[in-house]
């Protein structure tokens, strides 16, 4: 996404209509204030969220919005879609319009998605660096062996962008008697395209279902049923950058 960042004196240069040069000296005077603290430096980066006030004048208060969503089969993950419809229809009034999403589940695929009008944040889940672990329930065609498990465990090459993937862990939960398959649970770091799917497919293992059950230490909302969304909790959002 394209950074909405500015530095300070700019930032007041375009509110208050005065020039940069004048911004030094109101800052110099103790009266500007940058998320509630005195500001002393003019080349401090502002977003769009940045609570920034002047004297008693608010120039800015935008409050950011973080939500949690149970995505149903059959449903985008995207913003706009001429053919099917994507997971922003599935939200009810009062949400914002400027939403993203943060982490995309495929078409047929169900489970916790995040959507967020916070650039800021969703860049630092996604950032390698940031070692968010997501995981996934997944229903196979077939068993899978120890080979499988320690195979994950170790990477599997990707011939097409001739890399391995980081190492992703697998675990049996049991059989799933109503499709007739077994199903595993699988926490990994990265989210490359169709990855499980690829990865399971290199041992011609079919994946039949795939539900993701957390991102970090945000776990899908039991109570939300398929298509219910609800803003994340404080807690929540401040917790997911947290290891498990």
């Amino acid at each position: 996404m394209k950074s909405k960042r500015s530095r300070l004196d700019r930032f007041l240069s375009k509110c208050l209509s005065i020039h940069r040069k004048d911004v030094r000296l109101l800052v110099a005077q103790g009266r500007v204030r940058v998320d509630y603290h005195v500001a002393d430096d003019i080349q401090l980066l502002v977003d769009e969220y940045t609570h920034v006030q002047f004297d008693d004048r608010i120039l800015q208060a935008n409050k950011p919005s973080y939500i949690q969503l149970h995505k149903p089969k059959g449903v985008v993950s995207a913003t706009k879609d001429t053919k099917h419809s994507t997971v922003i229809d599935l939200l009810p009034a009062g949400y914002p319009g400027n939403l993203h999403i943060v982490g995309r589940l495929d078409f047929n695929s169900t489970g916790l998605l995040l959507l967020t009008n916070d650039g800021r944040w969703s860049r630092r889940l996604s950032e390698p660096e940031s070692h968010i672990k997501k995981c996934y329930s997944v229903s196979l065609d077939k068993p899978v062996t120890q080979n499988v498990v320690d195979s994950f465990a170790e990477g599997i090459y990707f011939t097409f962008e001739d890399l391995t993937t980081r190492p992703v862990a697998l675990s049996v939960i049991g059989d799933d008697p109503l499709i007739g398959s077994q199903r595993v649970k699988v926490t990994m770091e990265e989210g490359r395209y169709h990855q499980i799917k690829r990865m399971f497919g290199h041992f011609q293992i079919e994946v039949l279902e795939l539900h993701r059950i957390s991102v970090g230490n945000v776990v899908l909302d039991e109570s939300l049923a398929e298509g219910e969304s609800r803003c994340l909790k404080e807690q929540e959002i401040i917790d997911i950058f947290k290891q498990p």
